[in-house]
């Protein structure tokens, strides 16, 4: 081996330990008491798109609504500052279009334009809602699978353990600050799987390759080696991913601002877990140099014989 200096990760498991399960706590409780605040594409509602000759001002807009009764709209930029999208959570009316249209052109400069009025039905909503609740729990299911049979069960466990931890804390961060979960966000649930995931395998590789090279060392020295030697990959891939979400939180608008905003969480609890969490899981399974041997072939013991 190198001389490059070892960092004790898991001397500090305990630590970390209790540091996930106080906030696994805490994202639980939020989502038993709180629940998620789904948006317009669960609970259904109406959007409507209107174009302004002058780029709009949303708080104005939002306040013209407010005043004509129209509490609670979700009032965004669609594209252009020209455009502007409406969403309430309100059913489908005759006139709903017009209604709205006449409260935005009291104090408008320039002409708008009526362009699209859709409705989202509640039951759309709740499939949705449940369509995507399955496909989660498909995807940490195949996960499970994909790991036991490229690495061993123990490996499955803390892969499955870390995704879990990290989708919790998602969903428990968007249930405790109240911002809207919509399809977006879903989406952003489900990228940060594949994420985690990615990380997690590079350091499960690199666990199982040290655990066949380095045989006189104890399972959590082999862990910290491989955690060291990946440490740097980690960071990086973790750094540059960040740029580019908070280029999106900053100025990517809001229609996709809680897309950038799961991501961000993700990525930042997906780059611990793939540490922390993953590997602490293995140490309490007791992982060692047995579980992943390779198998000695019939005979093969007799060829090496002098």
């Amino acid at each position: 081996m190198s001389e490059q200096r070892i960092i004790n990760f898991m001397g500090r498991r305990k630590l970390a330990a209790a540091f996930s399960i106080a906030f696994l706590v805490a994202a639980i409780a939020s989502l038993a008491i709180n629940g998620l605040k789904f948006g317009l594409d669960f609970t259904g509602g109406t959007q409507i798109e209107v174009g302004y000759e002058q780029p709009a001002n949303l708080d104005t807009i939002r306040k013209q609504l407010d005043n004509a009764g129209f509490e609670k709209a979700v009032v965004v930029h669609f594209g252009s500052e020209t455009d502007v999208l409406v969403r309430m959570q309100r059913g489908f009316t005759p006139g709903l279009g017009d209604e709205v249209m006449e409260a935005l052109s009291r104090e408008a400069e320039g002409e708008i334009e009526l362009r699209r009025v859709e409705f989202v039905g509640p039951q759309v909503g709740e499939e949705l809602r449940d369509d995507g609740g399955l496909g989660m729990l498909f995807a940490l299911a195949v996960v499970m699978l994909y790991v036991a049979m490229r690495f061993q069960y123990k490996f499955s466990i803390g892969a499955v353990a870390a995704l879990a931890h990290d989708v919790i804390l998602v969903l428990g961060f968007f249930s405790i600050i109240g911002m809207d979960f919509d399809l977006t966000v879903l989406a952003a649930v489900l990228a940060v799987i594949g994420y985690s995931l990615n990380d997690t395998i590079v350091v499960s590789d690199r666990i199982r390759e040290n655990f066949r090279k380095l045989r006189g060392m104890t399972s959590l020295e082999v862990i910290n080696v491989s955690l060291t030697q990946t440490l740097s990959r980690t960071l990086i891939t973790s750094f540059t991913t960040l740029l580019v979400l908070l280029a999106l939180f900053f100025f990517g608008g809001e229609m996709i601002h809680g897309f950038s905003t799961a991501l961000l969480v993700g990525v930042l609890v997906g780059t611990y877990s793939s540490i922390y969490v993953a590997a602490n899981v293995l140490l309490a399974l007791n992982i060692d140099k047995e579980d992943l041997m390779q198998p000695i072939k019939e005979g093969e013991e007799l060829d090496e014989m002098p």
